[in-house]
């Protein structure tokens, strides 16, 4: 009887898709250490954009006072154009931002943060409209450019300009009369004459008659113009030039 050898078979082993086969490969997942170490530069790169937004085209404004209402309400934010006034002069009826300092009182009063941080938050706060603007800053509308006639008031207790009596029912806060303060001024070249809409609340240029500036915020001191309400939403609304100061009579002074 022969004798029957058996042979062990070999082990199996796995096969690897040739790569030109149709396996194909899974994707390796992204690196989470590339993106930590991208972080700091797209960090410094937006604050780059937002600073140069921010210094030349558009700024948002906290609202920190009642002056304007109800046109502009205390926690409002606005934006700011800050080009507008390269391509076109200041105008009556527009609503202005502008730096105070030699010609008006802080209306509000802001702690300013002394540590590295806190004015870096506070930097922050202030290019998004999230925190209180400088305390002299300050946003009011425009009721006289330079040449103009301004006067308080008419027979009838409205604010004329140029001989021509503005209706302000549009703006005016509810049951506010257009001025408790009489005036009659003209006013100078390179100079504005500014009232808030809430005229019982707004310390403007009636109140600085007596000062230095006579009142008159210089033209050159102007930040921008506010065009818009954004937040908070319920608030949202295009900043335009009231119809009162559109009559054509109004451009007999300047």
């Amino acid at each position: 009887m022969s004798e029957q050898t058996d042979v062990a078979a070999p082990h199996d082993t796995p096969t690897r898709p040739r790569s030109g086969g149709g396996a194909h490969a899974a994707p390796e997942p992204p690196s989470t250490g590339a993106f930590w170490k991208e972080l700091p530069v797209l960090l410094l790169v937006a604050f780059g954009l937002a600073f140069l937004v921010k210094t030349f085209l558009v700024q948002a404004f906290y609202i920190p006072s009642g002056s304007m209402e109800n046109t502009l309400a205390v926690g409002d934010r606005v934006l700011v154009n800050k080009v507008v006034y390269h391509l076109r002069p200041i105008e009556r009826g527009d609503v202005v931002v502008f730096n105070g300092v030699d010609s008006f009182t802080p209306e509000v009063t802001i702690t300013e943060p002394t540590d590295p941080v806190g004015r870096a938050s506070e930097w922050f706060g202030r290019t998004f409209g999230f925190a209180p603007p400088s305390e002299r800053d300050f946003v009011k509308r425009v009721i006289g450019v330079a040449g103009d006639h301004v006067v308080c008031c008419d027979a009838q207790g409205r604010i004329t300009v140029n001989g021509v009596a503005l209706t302000e029912s549009d703006y005016l806060y509810p049951g506010n009369q257009p001025s408790s303060d009489t005036f009659d001024v003209r006013v100078p070249e390179g100079k504005l004459w500014v009232m808030g809409d809430h005229r019982a609340a707004s310390s403007d240029s009636r109140a600085h008659l007596g000062d230095p500036g006579g009142g008159f915020v210089p033209t050159d001191r102007v930040i921008g113009r506010a065009f818009a309400v954004v937040w908070p939403l319920q608030h949202a609304q295009l900043l335009r030039i009231p119809d009162t100061f559109g009559q054509p009579a109004l451009a007999g002074g300047s």
